[in-house]
């Protein structure tokens, strides 16, 4: 099934610029020289492409694809695919440049990546989706490669076209290469427990941050605000955990139960009714814009960009935002957020989860071994709480919000080997 949240809001701020703000920030507050700066702060590579595939009416549509590698520094770029209609230029760089910092902040070496195809794969039959993939990857042919740059699903993507790329790919090298793509299906080399990495992580997180803040999980509440593949798994292992889940939302709607929502229940529900949760009796409908000023400890937005801004940050009552989703929070808000005072666990620490397992996923791939479930969830945890205290501890120092020391941690950490390797 495809992954699919709420659309953004229209007045989203761009989301290249929000990043460049807050890099700009840590790069501030560490020093950074001028030479490292500049070649941090522009995408190592941008490549549009034309796409044409014929549709099943047999006409031929052309479509506008990207590929961005921010950064190679740290070894191969990595990082999804996204379907959407409205994905455009400055969305890919700023989803590149996450991922070099995400893969940072985890100490996996990876640089950050990102693809899209304006496209609404909603309305394309799945023989118009894997020709469109399939051309798209033979178009890419000589940027992708196990060693250079490795995709895997993102929002309209999944196993099934992450399948269709590493076939094509394979076709035109002459060889089976696993490893050129992951989120792969586990008959085709996939790992186990990549679906709820993501999730897990966000998760992870959250259980690190409420004992930082002294929160008990069993006397929490917390909302989730989008209901697709991360904020389900997100939701249904925090309540494993002891939090309440009073509120989720998806693409139908907001819904809300004093009592807790059963998140084992909406999940199944949602599954079987077309990955929707329209209709769903175990809750009641509310206002999707209430769900994230609700009155609850925890806030997990897990959906798209800029869904937290200056229109409703002063709303916000959670103590701790712990980010699912890519950007949720957009610049402007930040400064409210702080004065405000609360603990955000940033989107580049806390969905670095699904990287994590991606990361995983390779090395299996490059082994020809795969990892039992337990290690691979083992292995992740560890990675996620490392990552936090590292987090943690860097905000304590330099005495910033968590957001900033996120990216202190990952840009130190790219300019350092950088130096080491010599820059240019």
């Amino acid at each position: 099934m495809l992954y699919k949240e709420p659309a953004p809001i229209k007045d989203r701020e761009n989301p290249f610029e929000s990043m460049m703000s807050r890099f700009n920030i840590a790069a501030e507050v560490l020093g950074l020289d001028e030479e490292v700066y500049n070649v941090l702060k522009s995408p190592t590579r941008q490549v549009i492409v034309n796409v044409p595939v014929t549709m099943d009416d047999g006409k031929v549509r052309v479509f506008e694809g990207f590929r961005v590698m921010h950064s190679n520094i740290l070894g191969p770029s990595k990082g999804g695919i996204r379907y959407a209609p409205d994905v455009f230029l400055d969305e890919v760089k700023a989803l590149a440049a996450w991922m070099t910092w995400k893969c940072a902040v985890v100490d996996i070496p990876y640089g950050g990546a990102k693809g899209g195809i304006i496209c609404d794969p909603y309305s394309m039959s799945a023989g118009e989706i894997e020709r469109l993939t399939r051309a798209y990857t033979s178009s890419l042919v000589d940027i992708f490669g196990p060693d250079q740059d490795i995709p895997a699903p993102d929002m309209g993507t999944g196993p099934r076209e992450m399948a269709w790329l590493m076939d094509e790919y394979s076709k035109t090298k002459g060889s089976t290469t696993h490893a050129v793509v992951t989120g792969k299906p586990l008959v085709l080399g996939g790992s186990l427990g990549r679906v709820e990495a993501t999730g897990r992580g966000v998760m992870v997180s959250a259980m690190a941050a409420m004992e930082k803040l002294g929160m008990d999980p069993h006397k929490s509440t917390a909302v989730v605000q989008g209901f697709g593949n991360v904020g389900s798994w997100a939701a249904k292992l925090m309540a494993e955990r002891g939090v309440k889940i009073l509120g989720v939302s998806d693409v139908s709607g907001a819904y809300w139960n004093d009592k807790g929502i059963d998140i084992e229940e909406a999940i199944e529900y949602k599954n079987a009714h077309n990955g929707r949760l329209e209709g769903f009796t175990g809750a009641e409908q509310m206002n999707p814009d209430d769900l994230l000023t609700a009155k609850v400890d925890v806030l997990v937005p897990a959906a798209v960009e800029d869904v937290i801004t200056i229109h409703n940050v002063d709303k916000i009552q959670a103590r701790l935002i712990v980010e699912g989703a890519n950007g949720p929070t957009s610049y402007k808000a930040d400064n409210i957020i702080n004065e405000k005072g609360i603990m955000v666990v940033p989107d580049i620490l806390a969905n670095s989860g699904g990287v994590t397992v991606s990361y995983f996923e390779w090395v299996q791939n490059r082994m020809g071994f795969k990892w039992t479930l337990d290690r691979v969830n083992e292995r992740a945890e560890r990675i996620m709480n490392e990552a936090f205290e590292r987090v943690y501890a860097a905000s304590q120092k330099y005495n910033v919000p968590m957001r900033i020391a996120a990216y202190i941690v990952a840009i130190d950490k790219v300019a350092m080997t950088y130096k080491y390797r010599g820059g240019f």
